[in-house]
């Protein structure tokens, strides 16, 4: 644990102020959930709560049979990270913040797809090369839990010339339709 030397006292109702340079550094919104964690020496701990990331796992195993369907790299993100990688480099995508570009992507609850966006694949990580993907054909799609993005299906290509078609896209689509269905229940 890292200390901040940041201070603060607990009002009349409970509540403590976590200072906007933390917030803005850790990514946490106004709304956003936070889990809360003691320990046996006093400890609290509060963690940003990822939905989907309490089915790590199992997207795992649905990034595997995605991977292997389309024979694409196959991506799971939830709001901040990748929670789960097929078919690609684990140690490149697994665990990495997601870019701006992506966290945007899902913000607006867009669906994406490069070869139809001007020919240029979004950075999916935060220190992604812009140029290492400039030809990948991709396919985000946003995984929508009562009516809040939680995470995205992505789809990728590593080959220049290839141009994700609408298989691609009922595959992604129908990939975060049901992530999003089992968040719900």
């Amino acid at each position: 644990m890292k200390a901040t030397g940041v201070v603060r006292r607990i009002d009349d109702l409970g509540r403590v102020v976590i200072p906007k340079e933390i917030r803005k550094t850790l990514r946490i919104k106004e709304g956003d959930p936070l889990e809360i964690f003691t320990d046996r020496e006093g400890q609290v701990i509060l963690k940003k709560y990822s939905p989907i990331g309490e089915l790590s796992e199992f997207a795992a195993g649905y990034a595997e049979t995605l991977s292997k369907t389309t024979g694409h790299i196959a991506c799971i993100t939830d709001k901040d990270t990748i929670i789960a990688v097929s078919g690609g480099s684990k140690k490149e995508f697994l665990e990495q913040d997601i870019s701006p570009e992506l966290e945007q992507l899902m913000e607006d609850k867009e669906v994406y797809t490069s070869k139809d966006n001007s020919d240029i694949a979004i950075p999916i990580t935060k220190n992604e090369d812009e140029q290492k993907h400039k030809h990948n054909a991709q396919v985000v799609y946003p995984i929508v839990s009562n009516g809040d993005t939680i995470g995205s299906v992505i789809l990728m290509s590593k080959e220049a010339d290839k141009k994700m078609n609408d298989v691609e896209k009922k595959v992604a689509q129908s990939a975060a339709t049901f992530l999003g269905t089992q968040m719900e229940i």
